[in-house]
């Protein structure tokens, strides 16, 4: 296991109290255990600080990283990626679970691809309710639960415009050197897995593992539910961090067919931006949409 390569798991906690622990020990329960564990907590205002410090008194040699103020994801993700150091890197929310060989596939799947110049592995998750039953998988599956539909592996770029296809980023394993290079996520956004994968996805391959890797918590107040709430901060927030990323990959694009492909995402946000009455981010895609067309 010595000459295998590290791997470094940042768990990022904001009002978790209740699951931290749970996905703290699923990262411990690896099958692969070349892991560095480095737990962020983004100054929840919960007891989720008091429940890791106990925890840590068990495996006091874990680095905890404790936020004063509320940073968001991106910037707490990004300050903690400063300490790690290994050769690949996941993105952990304190309320997900990884299943015990996730990281012993995730690697494998790194070691042994025929693709070259790899971003990204990434896998199903099972998506479970607060209370840990079923809901469903993150891509449909059949009885052997190997995906119905596989979703992009190789060059996925034009995938990610368009949304034809989706990656599951609970389930990722993201090299470490190509978020330095590109800076890590961009601390700009409310949320960071589209816009990371939009970029990693101009210049490299990504490679699907078709197997459930980790189970996914949806839980009330998770982002998914909050796309089309009406005068809602956090909605407008979101949906407008959603734009920005429109307006980057437009830049990225070098080709009518990528422009074609990522104006279907423009118009999903525009349709989303109605659904919201928020009339001004529908106004602000206008131009993008000529840009794309023209």
């Amino acid at each position: 296991m010595q000459n295998l390569p590290l791997v470094s798991v940042i768990c990022l906690c904001y009002n978790h109290e209740k699951f931290v622990v749970e996905a703290l020990n699923s990262v411990l329960n690896q099958s692969y255990q070349n892991v560095e564990l480095i737990i962020a907590d983004d100054c929840s205002n919960d007891d989720s600080k008091k429940v890791i410090v106990h925890w840590l008194k068990d495996h006091p040699t874990i680095q905890f990283i404790s936020s004063k103020t509320n940073l968001g994801n991106t910037k707490t993700f990004n300050k903690a990626l400063q300490f790690a150091k290994g050769e690949y890197v996941i993105d952990l929310a304190a309320d997900d679970f990884l299943l015990n060989d996730c990281i012993e596939k995730q690697v494998n799947a790194f070691l042994n691809s025929n693709k070259k110049n790899l971003a990204a592995v990434y896998g199903n998750a099972e998506v479970i309710s607060e209370n840990n039953n079923h809901i469903r998988y993150y891509y449909e599956v059949d009885a052997e639960k190997k995906a119905l539909k596989k979703p992009a592996s190789g060059d996925i770029y034009l995938a990610m415009l368009s949304q034809s296809s989706m990656i599951c980023s609970v389930s990722s394993m993201m090299k470490r050197e190509v978020l330095e290079q590109l800076n890590g996520y961009d601390e700009d956004l409310a949320y960071e897995d589209l816009d990371f994968w939009i970029r990693a996805s101009r210049n490299y391959n990504f490679e699907f593992v078709d197997s459930i890797l980790v189970q996914k918590r949806e839980v009330s107040n998770s982002l998914g539910s909050q796309f089309y709430k009406k005068f809602n901060s956090r909605t407008r927030k979101i949906n407008h961090s959603s734009y920005l990323v429109i307006k980057k990959a437009i830049a990225l694009n070098k080709t009518k067919e990528e422009n074609k492909a990522l104006m279907k995402r423009l118009h999903f946000e525009m349709e989303k931006a109605l659904r919201t009455i928020d009339v001004w981010l529908f106004i602000k895609y206008i131009p993008l949409e000529l840009k794309l067309r023209f």
